[in-house]
């Protein structure tokens, strides 16, 4: 079929990692990592890797631990632009550079973005690009030899923000409502709820979900943790695996302890070919969609996101295919909900031939925080490629379950399709939303909640239900009987008093 010269195409990808144990590890900077995967994605293009390093005319990176929190420490310092500290590095001096907001999503809108603006003419050779060296930033910070990964490059920088309203406000902070582990606590505690399971057996569940991912994980030569463990080690609580935030332990969250960087060359049908980018290397975008979900404590139902499905529907729409026709997939898993919300909408299950990881998932390949996907979509390109018309799907998630880009990738030609992300968008704004009510007094019941384990003092985190209205409201307790309620029976459903103090609400057993 004939191709616009405008078409995007994928024509490189790159991956780089290293581990504190390893017998080669040199302390690499995250702009070190991202550049180490940068060239490896122009060597991956087939084309002569110095000329198409000099084509970049747009670079775009998602963001560092150390530059997604306002005033973060940095202990080993970082660059004051991104983007251009790993453009210098590779001999490419872009004309634009981005560096995105806070999200596991970002890689996939970046990529459904920016493949979008080659189409529309504004980009010809985009290079997207992260990492994090959060390992070596641990590992190093207090020795005395430390490196300094400080960095000061001259050029432009689209610096997005960090985009963190979304999801942090003062009445969550009050609540111990931060970080993302209690956040997901609470949600999968309400998806326990609708399928009716106790707290044992939904442990049971998660862990049937993820051991299946430590196999690829162990597999993948890019992995923060390269083991093969089975249910019982993911689910039976030790020193080695111990609780986080309920339901979680250790095993079962994301490992932000990483050193990994990954990048993805994205080009016109017209520049690969000036280039002499092989068509064996061309991946197309057939199918995507981004989506945000309305805020948490509005939503109608606690335990699913109805945007992410909708979402993932959307891209599957664009690309003319159903579910059943979808090779292999990268479901992010920071937690186990993201990754029930797809299968519970689609039928999936733990044991699906097909895997529901490309790379071993957060918790064992590594969360390379906000560039996770990137790592998704380098596997996703490597899988269609080696099964020629394959379609390979990737869903990244971001904020607390807030927000879902999804791509579906294959070798066949395809011309560029848009979506209908925005039409869906109003569609998921006009939904009917829960009244949230800030200062909460009287007779409640518990929707659902979590535990701070690694609090000094165990304290519940409750959100709850007025009986005099049905509004909802968040609460903290460091009661001791409904504390122990929390931590070993079954809260949900149980009744509370709730009481509004000028510190935050707080709650004890009716």
């Amino acid at each position: 079929m004939s191709i616009d010269p405008r078409t995007p195409v994928i024509v490189g990808v790159g991956q780089a990692a290293e581990r504190i144990d390893d017998a080669d590890y040199c302390g690499m900077s995250p702009v070190e990592l991202a550049a180490a995967a940068a060239l490896v994605a122009l060597e991956d293009c087939g084309a002569d890797a110095a000329v198409a390093a000099r084509a970049i005319d747009t670079v775009v990176a998602t963001r560092q631990f150390e530059n997604s929190i306002p005033q973060a420490p940095v202990p080993l310092g970082k660059s004051n632009n991104f983007p251009r500290s790993v453009c210098r590095r590779i001999g490419a001096e872009p004309v634009r550079a981005v560096l995105d907001v806070v999200g596991g999503q970002g890689p996939q809108k970046l990529l459904t973005e920016f493949a979008g603006a080659i189409a529309a003419g504004d980009a010809d050779v985009v290079l997207l690009c992260g990492s994090d060296a959060t390992s070596t930033t641990r590992h190093l910070a207090k020795a005395g030899d430390r490196p300094d990964f400080t960095e000061t490059v001259d050029g432009s920088l689209e610096d997005r923000g960090f985009g963190l309203e979304e999801f942090v406000d003062r009445y969550g902070i009050i609540h111990g409502f931060t970080g993302a582990t209690v956040q997901y606590g609470l949600m999968e505690n309400a998806r326990r709820a609708d399928v009716g399971l106790s707290p044992a057996d939904y442990l049971q569940a998660m862990g049937e979900l993820f051991a299946p991912m430590t196999r690829i994980a162990a597999g993948n030569p890019f992995s923060a943790a390269p083991v093969i463990r089975s249910v019982d080690e993911l689910v039976t609580v030790s020193a080695g695996n111990r609780m986080i935030c309920d339901p979680y332990p250790r095993l079962l969250v994301a490992r932000d302890q990483v050193n990994q960087g990954a990048a993805t060359l994205l080009m016109s049908v017209a520049a690969a070919r000036r280039l002499g980018v092989p068509e064996r290397n061309w991946v197309y975008l057939h199918g995507h969609a981004d989506l945000r979900e309305q805020r948490l404590l509005e939503r109608a139902d606690l335990g699913h996101s109805p945007a992410a499905v909708a979402a993932v529907t959307e891209a599957l729409r664009v690309a003319g295919i159903g579910m059943g026709d979808i090779a292999a997939m990268d479901l992010y898993s920071c937690f186990p909900v993201p990754v029930f919300n797809i299968c519970d909408a689609f039928g999936l299950t733990a044991d699906d031939p097909r895997g529901l990881t490309l790379t071993g998932g957060l918790p064992f390949f590594g969360g390379a925080g906000n560039n996770y996907s990137m790592h998704a979509i380098a596997e996703a390109v490597a899988a269609a490629r080696k099964g020629r018309g394959d379609y390979a799907l990737v869903g990244a998630n971001g904020g607390i379950m807030s927000k879902y880009s999804v791509g579906v990738y294959s070798t066949t030609p395809v011309p560029w399709r848009p979506d209908r992300s925005a039409e869906l968008q109003a569609e998921v704004d006009e939904r009917d939303r829960v009244a949230v009510v800030e200062q909460a007094d009287g007779p409640a019941t518990i929707e659902t909640y979590s535990v701070h384990y690694d609090w000094p003092t165990r304290t519940g985190v409750i959100v709850g239900r007025l009986d005099a209205d049905g509004s909802r409201f968040l609460a903290t307790s460091e009661d001791d009987d409904l504390v122990a309620l929390l931590s070993d029976g079954e809260p949900l459903g149980a009744p509370i008093t709730v009481r509004a103090l000028d510190y935050g609400n707080r709650c004890s057993l009716a």
